[in-house]
């Protein structure tokens, strides 16, 4: 799904990149608490998200990707928000700029225990709210979770 392929020589072909994923949140013994995780190359901690498979609503990812990279079972409530950037990868050993949507909904925690998070994700845990927004490396996902606590506390009305 390409937006546009390099013609040119010296010129770097963009690609769309869409994923999904969500604020899995849960009343813990901490408060109202959110699931983080710690992904390598650095450490960083964030919220659990991934690519859309072809075919594949991104509601449909933002739970597999929870399940998968926080090792919990959710429930999807509504949609938070999208966020859109660019950066810089490799796609096939190839140098490409990525146009990358990120599709974020908020979703209620059913089952399951950060422990069983995938090979991928250094660590998964059950963070409070405030210090989580603290702990997240990325303004956006910050963001994201602002939006996501007001909403929770509608749902408490």
């Amino acid at each position: 799904m390409a937006e546009e392929q390099a013609d040119q020589p010296g010129k770097i072909e963009t690609r769309l990149q869409v994923s999904a994923g969500g604020v899995a949140f849960r009343r813990g013994p901490a408060g109202l608490e959110v699931a983080l995780v710690r992904v390598p190359p650095n450490s960083r901690w964030q919220l659990p998200k991934g690519l859309v498979d072809e075919e594949e609503a991104p509601e449909a990812t933002a739970v597999r990707e929870v399940q998968e990279e926080a090792g919990v079972e959710t429930e999807l409530l509504a949609a938070i928000e999208t966020i859109e950037y660019w950066y810089i990868g490799h796609n096939r050993g190839r140098r490409v700029r990525f146009h990358k949507f990120v599709h974020f909904f908020l979703l209620a925690y059913r089952a399951g225990d950060v422990a069983n998070h995938d090979h991928e994700v250094e660590e998964a845990r059950w963070v409070e709210i405030s210090q989580a927004i603290e702990l997240l490396a990325f303004k956006s996902e910050k963001k994201v979770v602002e939006k996501a606590q007001d909403m929770i506390a509608t749902l408490d009305q």
